[in-house]
Formats: C-alpha cells, structure tokens, sequence
C-alpha cells in the first residue's frame, strides 16, 4: 500500500473552525521562497492542520483538491473534512 502524501500545516482557532465547518474552501499563503519550496511541483492526498503546537492540540485531516495562484498567493483548494479530533 502506497503511504499517504501528506501538507502539515497550523492555523489559528477562527481559520482551523472554518475550515472544519466547510465554510472555508480555500487556505492561503504568501508567495515566498518557504511555500515555493513546500509547494511548488508537488502532490498531497490530505492536508493536517492542527491549532497549536501541543501534543492535543485540535487536529483535522482534510482532502487535498490541488493548488492555485489568487492574486499573488498560494490558493490551497481544499476538499471534504475526513476527520476531526480534540475540539
């Protein structure tokens, strides 16, 4: 079985609940050295964004639909909540 791709990323609690509730469909980020290297060229089936950096901070596994330029930022398109732990 092949290992999943995954994009670890935090964010804070107002983004984290967003995205959770499927009101947020897209997460951003600036156009920098740091995302081009992360990003660029690259393929992911989840994306896991945790708020915090604690051992039980609130986690979330989300699909993974692809990537974007929006006015001159990353655009991550983001596809159904798979999982939802610690809230």
């Amino acid at each position: 079985m092949k290992e999943k791709r995954i994009l670890h990323l935090t964010l804070l609690r107002k983004w984290f609940d967003l995205i959770a509730s499927e009101k947020k469909t897209k997460e951003y980020r600036e156009v920098k050295p740091y995302w081009n290297k992360r990003l660029i060229g690259k393929k992911f089936d989840e994306i896991h964004f945790k708020n915090g950096y604690s051992k039980n901070a609130p986690f979330m596994r989300v699909e993974w639909k692809g990537i974007t330029k929006e006015n001159g930022e990353y655009a991550i398109i983001l596809g159904k909540v798979l999982e939802i732990k610690n809230v």
